[in-house]
């Protein structure tokens, strides 16, 4: 431990300093200042001196950064399509996996309580970090700076994503194939409740009769069942239409040509079941007009 002010400083769950090398490795970047890199890897709990106006100021160099990249590389993309992109590159999972590849956990600089909470695995703690490394990193060099590491996290990412489903939920994925296939929209019905009140699990039944679809999604709430069944459905859906694309049937040749005016068979003959109603032939006892 080490001694601030006469007395013992909380325990941290860091390395030593000279393994943050390792770290500035892995974002591909040095920094000038190590006080800035060692304040955006303090968080609030261990000191007065933390990271929180860092990652405000790395949030926003995010966004831009990120909104650059997807206007550079989506032309065709419209604002919605672009805003919804960006909303999922830089929510709180995709900075969570980021920081993981980054093993960011070893470095943070936490106090006593949140390291006894596993604090360095929460998802917030790691997330709010990384925003204030890039805060840091801007503060250190500047904007160009900052841009380097960040496009160098998204880019590779970019490369493995379709832009036309990034960020869309189930149910909204699910309604947009089955439109594309003209098919009717699912159903969904809540068919069990479990648990106590204060903790309930729904179960909810997705239908689309269509491709006998039936598939059951649980979860914490209503939305959320609903969700984890969408989900289901989605694959057993493509897997149906798969085996038995579903398209509009043929109109059998003859009837084409009746439709024409035209009546043909193979053998060259009269086809018969084209002949005009009246020329049915007479059944037996009836008179002629």
């Amino acid at each position: 431990m080490d001694f601030v002010a006469g007395r013992l400083a909380p325990a941290t769950h860091t390395t030593p300093t000279m393994n943050h090398q390792l770290l500035q490795t892995r974002l591909g970047y040095t920094f000038r200042d190590a006080g800035l890199l060692q304040q955006a890897l303090t968080h609030r709990s261990h000191s007065a001196l933390h990271n929180e106006r860092l990652e405000f100021l790395g949030d926003s160099i995010l966004n831009c950064v990120v909104a650059s990249i997807l206007y550079e590389r989506y032309r065709g993309l419209d604002e919605g399509d672009l805003s919804r992109l960006r909303a999922n590159l830089v929510k709180q999972q995709a900075l969570f996996e980021i920081a993981q590849k980054l093993d960011l956990s070893q470095f943070l600089r936490l106090g006593e309580g949140e390291l006894k909470s596993g604090g360095f695995r929460r998802p917030s703690i790691l997330a709010d970090t990384l925003e204030a490394l890039l805060g840091a990193i801007f503060l250190d060099a500047g904007f160009d700076s900052a841009r380097d590491v960040i496009r160098a996290f998204y880019i590779p990412l970019l490369d493995t994503v379709d832009p036309g489903t990034l960020g869309k939920d189930a149910k909204t994925l699910l309604q947009e194939f089955l439109q594309a296939k003209r098919i009717a929209l699912p159903t969904y019905n809540v068919v069990a409740t479990h648990g106590a009140a204060h903790s309930q699990e729904f179960e909810v039944e997705c239908l689309v009769p269509k491709l006998s679809v039936q598939v059951f999604g649980r979860g914490g709430s209503r939305r959320a069942a609903e969700q984890a069944a969408a989900s289901l459905a989605l694959g057993a859906a493509q897997k149906a239409l798969a085996k038995s694309p579903v398209s509009r049937k043929a109109k059998p040749r003859t009837a084409q040509l009746k439709l024409a005016g035209i009546a043909t068979n193979q053998g060259g003959a009269p086809d018969q079941s084209l002949a005009p109603a009246a020329a049915k032939p007479e059944q037996p006892g009836s008179k002629k007009a």
